[in-house]
């Protein structure tokens, strides 16, 4: 795992990259909230046949967030996106995307289909807002708050409230949940603030993904989460909604969170070797 920055429209990205250049590349992109060791353990694993990069979101980890609300919308989000892979070299790829990763990559796939060589989406870009979130307003205010107070005294305090979240740990873990803290005026503190969060739900709000189902590539795999069962009715009938208008291919897991990968990294990682591998085989 090599992590460096760079300087990118004037503003700091933080990337994280596995493997070696002459191989297969895969991008990821995280979800809300999150930052590129989401994908550590699935990274870990696949390096050796695939050369993987992940960026910290603007506004995430150690990434410099935006200026304006406006530059969290998609299309600019989509525009800021693909300059980034320009600057990076990175062209004809496969797209790995967690939550809101995953709405992001679906508007880039609209844009830039041809770049792209196969996409996994992991338990996102299916939840529309008109079936799945309260009003803007509210939901903005959630998740705002929520990032905002999410302030412990210590570390291994702030480790123990992470730990109730996730359905397995590992040692990766360890250094994946220790990416999602910073420390602030002698606290420990959400590495996202919730004004990032505030911006990047108005924009999904305002560009919904069900809009462009019809435009998508075919074939896109989508991996359902199951956990909790109370949200089983609407994601199965959300997924549903994707697989018909968009054409694409769902995988239900059972006993996944919606942090899919982290619950099962395997199951993303045979996906990756069973579909990819083969193809870049045959290359």
């Amino acid at each position: 795992m090599r992590r460096s920055s760079i300087t990118y429209k004037e503003k700091t990205v933080h990337l994280t990259e596995w493997g070696e250049a002459h191989n297969p590349t895969i991008v990821c992109l995280h979800g809300l909230g999150s930052t590129s060791l989401s994908f550590l353990e699935v990274a870990e694993e696949l390096q050796k046949n695939f050369y993987i990069i992940a960026f910290d979101a603007p506004g995430h980890g150690k990434s410099e967030p935006f200026d304006t609300a406006v530059d969290y919308e998609m299309p600019r989000l989509v525009d800021w996106l693909h300059g980034l892979f320009k600057q990076l070299n990175v062209s004809d790829f496969y797209l790995i995307s967690h939550s809101w990763g995953s709405f992001l990559a679906l508007h880039y796939l609209v844009r830039y289909p041809e770049h792209v060589l196969d996409t996994i989406l992991i338990d996102g870009g299916y939840q529309t807002k008109r079936i799945w979130s309260s009003s803007l307003e509210e939901e903005m205010d959630h998740y705002e708050n929520d990032f905002d107070e999410y302030v412990f005294d210590s570390w291994d305090d702030f480790f123990q409230a992470e730990k109730k979240n996730y359905l397995m740990w590992s040692p990766l873990k360890d250094i994946a949940v220790k990416d999602l803290g910073v420390e602030r005026e002698g606290k420990v503190c959400w590495h996202a603030k919730g004004e990032t969060a505030r911006h990047i739900i108005r924009g999904m709000h305002l560009n919904e993904t069900e809009d462009i189902y019809h435009l998508l590539p075919p074939g896109i795999t989508l991996l359902v989460a199951t956990v909790p069962e109370r949200l089983s009715e609407m994601r199965l009938q959300t997924a549903e909604t994707f697989r018909k208008n968009a054409n694409g291919e769902l995988h239900i897991v059972p006993n996944t969170t919606h942090l899919l990968h982290w619950d099962r990294p395997r199951v993303v990682i045979d996906g990756v070797l069973s579909k990819w591998l083969k193809k870049s085989e045959v290359k």
